[in-house]
């Protein structure tokens, strides 16, 4: 039986014309076809649409617009707010569509509008290629990059986006354009940090660059030394290059071998340092974080890939996040970041994270609508949890660390970062100026506002 809102002769069209699969409430697979990464999300669409081509993506978009049905897209659904998931409308889900073809001469990778960090990674890496990707291996790549892209490459290669070569991206009224820098360029501009505010983006191309060696340096920390900590690794990113990329980050101390038995389950500070190159290189850069005193280690070599899924989180868990962009980071900054760690929800998987920015970064000199990129520092508390009785306390705690530290806010956010905050943080995530210009293209490409499940930028007349 179709859905209520949908006639039982237009689903059953569908599903015909789909090359991929239609599924909707009753049909084998519907609950695992809307789960998303998010758990505190759960909602029913009408039509799951599994697309495996460009022209179902197509053929879905005019469904939902012929039935009024309110669309949402899914790459990778890893948006905290939920936005690749709908009640009662259609979901455009690309999953399907992960296939990545890497080019090693031009050190290009065509990458489907499904894909995520894994499918982009395993496929570099045999070639010693990488581009900057987000910090989980499930997370689509589409999405992320679209939405500009931050990773632990970042500060050598830039954002994400700034790998962008090209999109081809099929539009509300279901037509196939491409941008890139010599077509729809206006276009191409407003996907470098608009997210899927203009369509639904079937295949990104984008620049890879060599990466023979990569290397972690992981150092855990008793939390009472957390201050002492933050200042030396603050004073260390400095003068850091540009090779040098990770974090600082308290967490629960994980079950594993290289954690001591007593820290287990306890809140630590961690130090987390990528670095594109050797062991030994990573080893000779970390020397002046060595005598901090810490309580467990691990240097290693490991393939980019690998480092990418160190910080996967596992499914089904509760997620709220949010995220302030530091004009500096004063002592007075780093009490209230070490501060608010006595507070986190522990033992959970949340994470309270400091990253630094510069580099690659605050240097490119493109005009992108991401005026966050020349903030130094990013707080990001990454809250995640199983238990529902633990929302309140929870979504109480992430709000609190971005008040702590609001003081020092450049006032930009990255908007891949947060959840749906209100209209003044989408704002804040684009800049007034850029803003209006992104709403110009919106008007162009999407005017009816049919891409509304994101950070909206409603179209300009």
């Amino acid at each position: 039986m179709a859905p209520q809102g949908i006639a039982e002769a237009a689903l059953a069209g569908l599903r015909q014309e789909l090359t991929g699969t239609a599924v909707a409430p009753g049909d084998p697979g519907y609950d695992e076809a809307r789960a998303i990464f998010n758990s505190m999300i759960d909602r029913r669409p009408a039509v799951v649409a599994q697309c495996e081509t460009e022209a179902d993506v197509a053929r879905a978009i005019r469904f939902g617009r012929d039935n009024e049905l309110e669309i949402a897209v899914r790459g990778g659904g890893h948006s905290v707010a939920g936005t690749s998931l709908t009640d009662g409308g259609i979901v455009v889900d690309l999953r399907r569509m992960h296939i990545v073809v890497v080019d090693p001469v031009s050190r290009a990778a065509r990458v489907g509008g499904g894909a995520t960090m894994s499918h982009l990674d395993r496929a570099t890496q045999p070639h010693a290629l990488a581009t900057t990707g987000g910090r989980a291996s499930t997370t689509g790549v589409g999405g992320f990059t679209l939405g500009g892209g931050s990773g632990w490459l970042e500060r050598k290669h830039g954002l994400a986006c700034d790998n962008l070569i090209a999109v081809e991206l099929v539009t509300a009224d279901g037509e196939t354009v491409h941008a890139s820098a010599d077509e729809n360029a206006e276009l191409f501009w407003a996907l470098h940090g608009g997210g899927g505010n203009f369509g639904v983006a079937t295949a990104i191309t984008l620049q890879l660059h060599a990466l023979p060696a990569m290397s972690m340096v992981m150092l855990l920390f008793r939390p009472e030394a957390g201050p002492e900590v933050v200042r030396a690794y603050r004073d260390f990113m400095e003068s850091a290059p540009d090779e040098v990329g990770g974090g600082c980050i308290y967490l629960t101390a994980p079950p594993e071998p290289f954690v001591p038995e007593e820290l287990v389950g306890k809140l630590v500070c961690t130090v987390l340092v990528t670095y594109t190159g050797t062991e030994a290189e990573a080893r000779q850069v970390t020397a002046p974080l060595m005598g901090l005193g810490h309580a467990a280690e691990v240097i290693t070599e490991l393939p980019y890939a690998e480092l990418q899924c160190m910080l996967d989180d596992p499914p089904g868990m509760r997620n709220y996040w949010s995220a302030e962009y530091l004009s500096g980071f004063p002592d007075e900054a780093v009490d209230a970041y070490c501060s608010r760690a006595d507070t986190m929800p522990v033992p959970t998987a949340t994470q309270h994270v400091l990253f630094p920015v510069g580099g690659a970064v605050a240097r490119n000199p493109a005009d992108y609508p991401l005026p966050w990129r020349t903030a130094p520092w990013a707080v990001h508390p990454f809250g995640i949890w199983e238990d529902p009785a633990d929302d309140e306390r929870g979504i109480h705690w992430v709000r609190d660390v971005r008040a702590a530290v609001r003081p020092w806010s450049q006032g930009s956010v990255y908007l891949n970062f947060i959840g749906n905050e209100g209209r003044g943080r989408v704002l804040e995530g684009f800049g007034e100026e850029n803003y209006l210009r992104l709403a110009a293209v919106k008007a162009k490409y999407d005017p009816n506002n049919v891409f509304r499940l994101n950070h909206n930028i409603k179209p300009a007349f």
